[in-house]
C-alpha cells in the first residue's frame, strides 16, 4: 500500500511561523468575502424575499448635476435624466464656468423641458475646490428635500433609476448609495478599470450593508438637503480639491441611517479613463481624500489589505521554503481562496449585468493595492497637489 509520512518535527520554525501568519491572513480574508464583500448578494436574497421595506410613493426629489465644459456630454446623457418614468422631479444643472456651448445647450432643453433649471458658478469664482462650489449652488438651488447626485458624463442605464434610487428614503434614512459603472470595452486598461471599479464598490456597498459606510461615489448617489446643512455643507473639507461624495459620506453616514441600492435598473454608467495614466490621475484625486477618513474607516478598509499582503508573501514563503507536501496543503487554500472570491465577485457581476472576471482577478488583486499604497505614499510627499475636478 503506498503511503506518504511526514516528520513534523524536522520542520523549522521559520516554517511555522509561516504557516500560522498564512491561516490567520487567510481566515481574515475569508471573513471579508464572506460577510463584507457578498453584501450585495445578501441584499439580494432578502429583496427576493421581500424583507426590505421600500417607500410606494413617490417623494419630490431633486437630480443635481456640476458641469463644466460638458456640452456634448449634455447633449448625449441629459435626456436620459429628464425622460425618467417618475412623476415628482427637477432636474438643476449648474454651469461650473464653462467656455464651451453649454449655456446653449442647456437653454435649449429647458424650452423642452419644464422640470430642467439651471444656474451657473462664474467663470472667474477663485476657491479651493471648484465642484463643491458648484455643488453648494445646486443643493442650495433644489426645491426638494430629497437630492440625488450624478455627473455630466454619466446617465442612467433604466429610465427606472430615479424611482430606484428614492424608494430607499424611508424614515431615518438619509443616504441611498447607488452603483457608477464605466462602459464595457476590449483590452487591459478597460479590464483593469472595470475591476477597480466593482471591487470597489462590492467594498463600499458591502461594508455600508453591514452598517459600516465609510464612502459613496458622486456618480450616483443621494442624500437628504437637511444633512447637508447640518454638516454645514462642506465647510469641513474645503482645504481639499476632492472629498466631495467620498469624504462628505464618511463624515456624515451612520450605521442607521444609510442604504444600499442594487436593482440593476439604478446603475449610471460613463466612458472610462483613453488611457492608463488619466486613469491614474483620476485614481489619484480619489485617494487623495482617503488620509481624512475617520480613524474607523481607514483600519477596517487597511486590515483587508494588510491582511491580503500577509497572505501573498507567506504564500510566497512557503512555496519557496517549505517541503513539498506543506506547498501542497498551501495551494489548496489558495485556490479554496480564489474559488470564493471569484464565486461572489462574478455572481455580484452577474447581477449587475457587469463583465466577469476570472484569471485576472489574481493579477489585478495584486497589481490595486501596490498601486494605491504608491499613490498614496507619493501623496505624503506632495501634499500639496492640486487636483482638478474637471
Amino acid at each position: 500500500m503506498f503511503s506518504i509520512s511526514f516528520d513534523f518535527d524536522s520542520i523549522e520554525w521559520y516554517i511555522w511561523v509561516l504557516i500560522g501568519i498564512f491561516l490567520f491572513s487567510f481566515v481574515i480574508q475569508l471573513f471579508y468575502y464572506l460577510y463584507y464583500y457578498s453584501g450585495v448578494l445578501s441584499l439580494k436574497k432578502k429583496v427576493i424575499k421581500s424583507d426590505v421595506p421600500y417607500l410606494t410613493n413617490y417623494p419630490a426629489i431633486s437630480v443635481i448635476i456640476c458641469a463644466r465644459n460638458e456640452s456634448e456630454n449634455l447633449i448625449e446623457n441629459l435626456p436620459y435624466i429628464l425622460n425618467q418614468k417618475y412623476p415628482n422631479f427637477e432636474v438643476i444643472v449648474v454651469n461650473d464656468g464653462s467656455s464651451d456651448e453649454s449655456e446653449t445647450v442647456l437653454t435649449g432643453f429647458e424650452k423642452q423641458y419644464p422640470q430642467l433649471y439651471h444656474t451657473y458658478v462664474p467663470s472667474d469664482a477663485q476657491v479651493m475646490s471648484p465642484k463643491k462650489l458648484a455643488l453648494t449652488v445646486g443643493i442650495k438651488a433644489a426645491k426638494n428635500e430629497l437630492l440625488l447626485f450624478t455627473d455630466a458624463d454619466c446617465r442612467p442605464i433604466s429610465e427606472y433609476w430615479i424611482k430606484n434610487m428614492a424608494r430607499n428614503f424611508t424614515p431615518n434614512k438619509d443616504f441611498v448609495l447607488g452603483y457608477g459603472a464605466y462602459e464595457q470595452k476590449k483590452g487591459l486598461l478597460s479590464h483593469l478599470i472595470s475591476y477597480d471599479t466593482f471591487f470597489i464598490a462590492l467594498q463600499y456597498m458591502g461594508f455600508a450593508y453591514r452598517e459600516k459606510p465609510y464612502m459613496g461615489v458622486g456618480r450616483n448617489m443621494a442624500y437628504r438637503k437637511q444633512v447637508f446643512f447640518d454638516m454645514k455643507g462642506f465647510a469641513s473639507m474645503l482645504h481639499l480639491q476632492s472629498g466631495d461624495d467620498d469624504l462628505f459620506v464618511n463624515k456624515a453616514a451612520k450605521k442607521t441611517n444609510t442604504r444600499i441600492e442594487i436593482n440593476p435598473d439604478s446603475v449610471t454608467t460613463s466612458y472610462m479613463k483613453p488611457t492608463f495614466k488619466d486613469w491614474y490621475i483620476q485614481k489619484e484625486r480619489h485617494l487623495s481624500t482617503s488620509a481624512y477618513y475617520k480613524g474607523g474607516s481607514k483600519q477596517i478598509i487597511g486590515a483587508e489589505v494588510f491582511s491580503r499582503g500577509l497572505f501573498y508573501l507567506s504564500l510566497l514563503g512557503l512555496i519557496l521554503f517549505s517541503p513539498l507536501l506543506i506547498m501542497c496543503g498551501a495551494f489548496a487554500i489558495f485556490l479554496g481562496r480564489y474559488v470564493t472570491q471569484a464565486l461572489i465577485i462574478n455572481l455580484s457581476a452577474k447581477h449587475f449585468r457587469e463583465r466577469r472576471f476570472y484569471l485576472s482577478i489574481l493579477v489585478f488583486d495584486i497589481m490595486l493595492p501596490l498601486v494605491s499604497l504608491y499613490i498614496l505614499s507619493d501623496n505624503k510627499m506632495k501634499r500639496k497637489t492640486k487636483y482638478k475636478w474637471k
